[in-house]
């Protein structure tokens, strides 16, 4: 296709917009209210994510070391745990840095254990990390039954129920958000539908003129393309600002915290990315299905 045509295309793309004032506000306020759904529900469903994601890696395996237990002994289980295919890492934790660990843990009232400093009851633990989380309790239960070990520690029951919830909530976030988007297809190409309806004459007059179905297609191929665009302008500033306000109160107040959101940059910008091509892509195949209809003989 000649430069000259695609620029031709476009212009009509332009006038038609123009011309069509209302049916072009209705297109563009279709878009723009669905992505600003669909933004809003993203900003929450990946938040939740990167939550769950830092309480999945703060999930781990306590070894409790039996104190018969020599320093030769102590290498041979960390080598057996090390030797399990789904660990990540083992690290040692001495029976004094636990009691340190648990007098911090409980502030003043800790003060009173620190009496157990010259005949510490704890003993010595190998903190274990697995490569996934899920993989927690199959490595917990392996573990019992080597040697030495007085007891494993993972937050039995508490975790399985973690993992069920956190999963469940990942499962339906996706099909929330496919149903926001397939709703946001549907609303928005029925809207265009029913403007290149309102011209359906014009295109056949094109028809009977000689015009190509490729030829008659493109101007509304750029026009749903720049609806689509459009569309996306006012959810995306809408958004940025909003989390922008938002993350900069929440931040303060989670420091310290599990608990973590996504940083402002570069998470707007990906966000603004997505909104925009969903936008233009929406508005494309709004723009494509609906035409098609009109283009057979």
């Amino acid at each position: 296709m000649k430069i000259r045509t695609i620029g031709r295309h476009a212009r009509e793309s332009f006038k038609s917009i123009g011309r069509n004032g209302w049916m072009t506000f209705a297109s563009v306020s279709a878009v723009t209210v669905t992505l600003i759904l669909v933004g809003v529900f993203f900003v929450i469903m990946m938040n939740l994510n990167r939550v769950a994601e830092t309480v999945e890696e703060d999930v781990e395996i306590r070894v409790h070391i039996d104190v018969a237990a020599t320093k030769e002994n102590q290498d041979s289980l960390k080598a057996e745990l090390e030797a399990i295919p789904e660990v990540k890492s083992v690290t040692f934790s001495s029976k004094e840095q636990e009691l340190d660990a648990l007098v911090k843990s409980m502030g003043e009232e800790g003060k009173a254990f620190k009496l157990f400093e010259q005949d510490n009851p704890l003993n010595d633990v190998f903190i274990v990390k697995t490569k996934k989380p899920n993989d927690t309790m199959k490595v917990a239960k392996k573990v019992e039954s080597f040697a030495y070990v007085a007891k494993v520690k993972y937050g039995q029951g508490k975790v399985e129920k973690l993992f069920k919830f956190i999963n469940a909530s990942r499962n339906v976030g996706i099909v929330l958000i496919l149903g926001l988007f397939f709703t946001a297809v549907f609303l928005i190409s029925n809207t265009i539908k029913i403007t290149i309806f309102a011209r359906r004459k014009e295109i056949k007059i094109m028809r009977l003129v000689g015009a190509t179905n490729g030829f008659i297609r493109w101007p509304f191929f750029l026009e749903g393309l720049w609806l689509g665009v459009i569309g996306s302008i006012l959810p995306i500033v809408l958004i940025s600002i909003a989390y922008y306000r938002a993350y900069d109160y929440l931040k303060p107040k989670l420091t310290g915290t599990f608990i973590e959101v996504l940083p402002f940059t570069p998470f707007v910008y990906q966000l603004s990315g997505l909104l925009l091509l969903m936008g233009a892509l929406i508005g494309i195949w709004g723009s494509m299905m609906s035409v098609r209809k009109f283009l057979k003989v």
